[in-house]
C-alpha cells in the first residue's frame, strides 16, 4: 500500500514538473506538494461548480476536458489537461461566477482551500500565476527590464554632467578665460550674460582663433566663442549624446533643462562611461561618404545590437539603440546630399515617422520620413523644387540601400505629397483629424509619431505643438482611432489557442505585430492624443496617458508589461532570422518558443484582448459604421 502511495505521489510530482506553476519550482520545493492533494474523477457531464454556488477547491485537470459556462449557459472557455479552474472563487471569496462542467470522464489533482492558501503564501511564483495573466506578464515583463547588463545603456546625461560648470561673460578676455580653465582644470567654459546662455569657449577655441590668427589676450570672449551653442537635454540617454557629438565633432554639450544650464559633458566623461560597441561603430558614419561603406558601418552596428539580445538587454533598450543608429545614418545622408546639392534655399527638416519617429525600431523596420518646409519656400521657383526633390530622392533611395527598405505605402519624403510647407502639413492634419476617414486615418495615426533627426527640427515641434489641441478636441477621431485599435484582434482563440496562418510562406505562424505590438501601438496614440500630450514612444504615451486620465494607471501598467514581452518575443526572433541570413520579419512560429514561452504569449495576447474591450465602454466603437 505505501509502496503504490509512493508510486502514485510520484507520478504526480512527474505531472507537475510539467504543469505551471509548479514548474517554476525546485525539485525539492515541487516533491511537497503531492501529499497535499486529493483526486477526483468525474464522468461526463458531471457538473463540477455551479454558477452561484459556494466553491472551496481549485482543481487542476490531469486528464479529460472541462467546460466553462456563464449562468446563462454561454459557452466561456476550455480547460485540458495541466489547465486550473475554480481558483478565482478562493481568490475572491465570493460564490462562483461559472458553471464547469466535465466534457468528458476526466480526472482532477484537487487543491482544498487550506492548502491553496498555504502554497499561495510560501511560493511567490504559485502566487503570481494564480493572482492572473495579468500578474503574469508583469512578472516576466519586470524580469526583462531588471538585466544588469543593460545598466550601461540606461545611463542618462544628467547623471554624468558637471553639476556646477564654470562660467565667464562675453566681455572677459581670452588670457582671463585660459588662466580660470588652468586654474579650475576644465578645458572649456559656457559664456553666460545676464543668465542666459549666449555661447561656449574651449581650449581648441583658443588656439585655433586666438593663436593662430595672432589674436592679442586682451581679445573679449565674444569675438571667439561659439555663439548659441547646441544644448541637450539632462533625460537624454548617454549614447545618445555620445552618438550626437561624435557626428557634429564636438567635445563639450551644455545640459539644459529648459529653463537653466544645469551641466555640461564631455566626450572623455562619456568614453569612461559607455562602451557599447554599436555607438562606437556608428559614430564613425561622420567620416563616411561612399553609400557602400555606410551601409557596412550600420549593418555592423546593427549586427552588434542583435547580440545585445544574447546578453539580457531588454527590448526597449534595443529599440533604443537601433532608432539611434537609424537617426546617425539619415543625419549623414541628409549631410551628404547637402553637401552634393549645396545650401538648401530655404529652411527646412528632414522628420522620421512611425516606429522610427517613437524610438521604437526592430530589425525588420521599414523606412516612413516626410520633409518639413518653411513657408518660405516657393512652388513657383524651379530652384526650390528641384532641391529638395532631389534630396529627398537621394536620402530615400540610399536610406534604401543602407538597409532601411522603402515604405510599401509610399509615405517617404521622396513622394512629393510628403514634400509640404509648414501651412500645408498643418492643413493637411486638420483635415485628417476632422474628417478621419480612410487613408486620412491611416495617415493622422502615422503622423502623430513625427520626429525632427536633421535641418531645423522646430519646425517639426512647431507643427506638432499647433495640431496636438485641434486632436484632443476631436471626439470623432478619437472613435475612430478606438475602432482601430479594437480591430487589431491579437491571434487568440476562443479557448485561449494561439491562432495561425494555415497556408502560404506564413503557414503555422502568428503575425506578432499585427494583434500584438501594434495594438498596444495604437491604444497608447489614442490615450496620448485624448489627453493633448505631447510624448511619442509607447511606453512614455501610456504612463503619461494614466497620469493624465484617459487610461486607468493598472490598465497602463498591464499594456506596457504585455508590449514589452511582446516586443522581447518580436526581436528575438527577428535576431534569428537575420543571424540565418533570413530577411527579418514578425511571423513568429510558437513552436520555435518554449512551453512557458507560449503561456506568457497567450497571457500577453489577453492583456491586450481586455483592453481592447475596454475601449467600447468608452468610445462609441459599436455606433460607427
Amino acid at each position: 500500500m505505501t509502496e503504490n502511495m509512493s508510486v502514485e505521489l510520484s507520478e504526480i510530482a512527474a505531472f507537475l514538473a510539467g504543469t505551471r506553476p509548479f514548474s517554476e519550482l525546485s525539485d525539492a520545493e515541487r516533491a511537497t506538494i503531492p501529499p497535499l492533494l486529493t483526486m477526483r474523477y468525474a464522468r461526463r457531464g458531471t457538473e463540477i461548480v455551479h454558477a452561484g454556488a459556494d466553491n472551496r477547491h481549485c482543481f487542476i485537470v490531469r486528464s479529460g476536458l472541462v467546460d466553462v459556462f456563464d449562468p446563462a449557459g454561454t459557452l466561456l472557455d476550455r480547460r485540458d489537461v495541466g489547465d486550473h479552474f475554480g481558483y478565482s472563487t478562493l481568490l475572491s471569496g465570493e460564490p462562483s461566477l461559472y458553471t464547469m462542467t466535465a466534457v468528458e470522464d476526466s480526472l482532477f489533482l484537487v487543491i482544498s482551500d487550506e492548502v491553496f492558501e498555504h502554497l499561495n503564501n510560501t511560493f511567490p511564483q504559485i502566487r503570481r500565476y494564480y493572482g492572473g495573466e495579468n500578474a503574469r506578464i508583469r512578472a516576466v515583463a519586470s524580469k526583462l527590464r531588471s538585466t544588469a547588463a543593460s545598466e550601461s545603456l540606461r545611463t542618462r546625461v544628467g547623471e554624468l554632467a558637471v553639476a556646477t560648470p564654470i562660467t565667464c561673460t562675453s566681455e572677459t578676455t581670452v588670457r582671463e578665460a585660459a588662466q580660470l580653465m588652468t586654474e579650475k582644470n576644465i578645458s572649456s567654459l559656457l559664456v553666460v550674460d545676464s543668465g542666459a546662455l549666449v555661447g561656449i569657449i574651449t581650449d581648441r577655441d583658443l588656439r585655433r582663433r586666438v593663436l593662430a590668427k595672432g589674436l592679442t589676450a586682451e581679445t573679449t570672449v565674444r569675438e571667439v566663442m561659439t555663439p548659441d551653442p547646441l544644448t541637450i537635454s539632462p533625460d537624454m540617454l548617454v549614447f545618445e549624446a555620445m552618438l550626437l557629438m561624435a557626428e557634429r565633432g564636438f567635445h563639450h554639450l551644455p545640459v539644459h533643462d529648459g529653463a537653466q544650464v544645469t551641466g555640461m559633458i564631455v566626450i572623455g566623461d562619456l568614453l569612461r562611461s559607455l562602451h557599447t560597441d554599436p555607438v562606437y561603430a556608428t559614430a564613425t558614419l561622420a567620416r563616411k561618404s561612399d553609400i557602400g561603406e555606410i551601409a557596412q558601418v550600420a549593418d555592423n552596428a546593427r549586427a552588434m545590437v542583435g547580440r545585445y539580445l544574447d546578453r539580457g538587454v531588454s527590448a526597449e533598450e534595443v529599440s533604443k539603440l537601433l532608432t539611434s543608429i537609424a537617426d546617425a545614418v539619415v543625419r549623414r545622408l541628409v549631410t551628404l546630399a547637402e553637401e552634393k546639392l549645396g545650401p538648401p534655399p530655404v529652411p527646412y527638416a528632414f522628420a522620421v515617422l512611425g516606429s522610427h519617429g517613437r524610438g521604437e525600431m526592430g530589425l525588420a523596420s521599414d523606412q516612413d520620413n516626410a520633409l518639413i518646409l518653411s513657408n518660405d519656400y516657393d512652388p513657383s521657383n524651379p530652384a526650390h523644387a528641384r532641391y529638395f526633390a532631389s534630396l529627398a530622392d537621394a536620402v530615400c533611395h540610399n536610406l534604401d540601400k543602407v538597409g532601411y527598405p522603402l515604405c510599401p505605402g509610399d509615405m517617404m519624403a521622396s513622394n512629393p505629397a510628403w514634400r509640404m510647407t509648414v501651412s500645408q502639413w498643418a492643413d493637411a492634419f486638420h483635415g485628417w483629424i476632422t474628417a478621419p476617414d480612410g487613408d486620412a486615418l491611416l495617415h493622422a495615426q502615422t503622423f502623430f509619431d513625427i520626429r525632427g533627426v536633421a535641418g531645423d527640427t522646430q519646425l517639426v515641434d512647431d507643427l506638432r505643438a499647433a495640431y496636438v489641441p485641434i486632436a484632443q478636441n476631436s471626439t470623432r477621431l478619437h472613435a475612430h482611432l478606438a475602432k482601430l485599435a479594437a480591430w487589431r484582434e491579437p491571434p487568440l482563440g476562443f479557448f485561449r489557442g494561439l491562432v495561425l496562418e494555415k497556408g502560404g510562406d506564413h503557414a503555422e505562424t502568428l503575425d506578432i505585430k499585427k494583434g500584438g505590438t501594434a495594438a498596444v501601438v495604437q491604444m497608447a496614440r489614442l490615450f496620448a492624443i485624448a489627453a493633448g500630450l505631447p510624448q511619442l514612444s509607447t511606453r512614455d504615451r501610456l504612463a503619461a496617458g494614466a497620469g493624465a486620465g484617459s487610461v486607468s494607471r493598472q490598465g497602463a501598467q498591464d499594456l506596457a508589461d504585455a508590449f514589452d514581452f511582446l516586443c522581447s518575443v518580436q526581436l528575438h526572433h527577428q535576431q534569428r532570422q537575420a543571424a540565418a541570413k533570413q530577411e527579418p520579419d514578425n511571423h513568429v512560429a510558437p513552436k520555435s518558443l518554449s512551453r512557458l514561452e507560449q503561456e506568457h504569449l497567450r497571457d500577453a495576447f489577453g492583456v491586450v484582448r481586455k483592453m481592447q474591450q475596454s475601449l467600447g465602454a468608452k468610445y462609441p466603437i459599436r455606433s460607427m459604421s
